[in-house]
């Protein structure tokens, strides 16, 4: 990859406020460089998770220790409005309770020392097209569902010998096959389960069949539960949570970690870190114009998205040098270019006086 086109978009990434495109990065830099450089630039060849270790590699290596974290999560970018392929398609949308038509981009984030760094990125593709039997729609399907592709990046970290000791996820990623891959690796997990998760407290009631609810357990205050899941054959902790929100009303949360020293605190304050994944996604949104492009092809718009995720990445390592908030840099920037627009107008305005 040639470092001085990736830097030049990603700087613009982090520098426009409006679409991103080929003709404006052209305008940014005074056609210094063309539109059409930027459209071969997004098209030459396909960037991969690969290719974004050999970006970060070198900060994560300055930053990795024994006690970092893993974090998994997926977020969808809505596009409504651009054409249907097999990486811009339906999915569901966990926070909208609805299915929405865009990008769904799976990310693990490396986090240590209060830093966190993308390490690898998965596109879910949907390239397989069916007929559903009852509603008669042509629907699309993945070859490799997310819980696949989540242990095939985790292979990737171990390969690339990164350090880290928890692997952290939501009750999306909480499947008993990703537990026992975990732990097969000689890492551990701390993750959310659902309520209707059920559990054994002892092994002989798991060996005879006597499972519970984990919203019916009785949990000690700031305590953990030691038990066996259903399909998982280790023993694990589980531990409550519970919020009060600002109306009132209370929610909970269930944790279950694979590490038998651990207690309350330790858990809840590992399993803390996840927020530095919504945190991440947030920025690519709100900082790198992850939806701001009108790429049209399944190539050109996956390395946008790869873009997006160095922009991120960039935007980090700046708010690390800087010991500032990646939200308050980009304010910054908003605030200086609102400035500079402000004092082009008053010249313009001077001269047609």
């Amino acid at each position: 990859m040639k470092n001085k086109e990736l830097d030049l978009y990603t700087d613009y990434l982090l520098s426009t406020f409006g679409a991103a495109t080929a003709t404006g990065l052209s305008a940014m830099v005074g056609g210094a460089v063309s539109h059409d450089q930027v459209t071969r630039f997004l098209s030459k060849t396909d960037y991969t998770s690969k290719d974004l270790w050999q970006q970060v590699k070198s900060v994560v290596r300055s930053i990795e220790r024994d006690e970092g974290v893993l974090i998994f999560d997926d977020t969808i970018q809505e596009k409504a409005w651009t054409d249907e392929n097999e990486l811009m398609c339906w999915h569901y949308d966990h926070v909208s309770g609805r299915n929405v038509r865009g990008i769904n981009l799976l990310n693990a984030l490396y986090h240590a020392g209060g830093a966190s760094i993308p390490v690898a990125f998965e596109l879910i593709k949907k390239p397989l097209q069916y007929c559903d039997v009852q509603t008669r729609q042509i629907k699309r399907m993945s070859e490799v569902t997310k819980n696949e592709l989540m242990r095939q990046m985790i292979q990737t970290c171990l390969q690339n010998s990164v350090k880290f000791r928890y692997v952290l996820m939501d009750s999306w990623f909480s499947a008993s096959e990703n537990f026992e891959f975990i732990r097969s690796r000689g890492k551990h997990f701390v993750a959310a389960l659902k309520d209707n998760r059920l559990i054994a407290l002892t092994e002989q009631d798991r060996k005879g069949k006597r499972f519970t609810r984990v919203d019916e357990l009785n949990f000690p205050e700031q305590g953990c539960v030691r038990g066996y899941l259903k399909g998982y054959g280790h023993e694990v902790l589980l531990v409550r949570q519970v919020f009060t929100h600002k109306d009132g009303s209370k929610a909970t949360l269930h944790l279950v970690c694979s590490d038998l020293s651990g207690d309350y605190n330790a858990i809840t304050t590992t399993y803390k870190k996840r927020w530095a994944v919504e945190v991440f996604h947030k920025s690519l949104k709100s900082n790198a114009s992850l939806a701001k492009s009108p790429t049209r092809t399944v190539r050109t718009q996956s390395n946008h998205v790869f873009m997006t995720i160095c922009a991120a990445f960039k935007l980090e390592c700046l708010s690390i040098k800087t010991q500032k908030n990646p939200f308050a840099l980009c304010r910054k920037l908003l605030i200086n270019a609102s400035r500079a627009a402000y004092d082009q107008l008053q010249l313009l305005l001077a001269a047609t006086a």
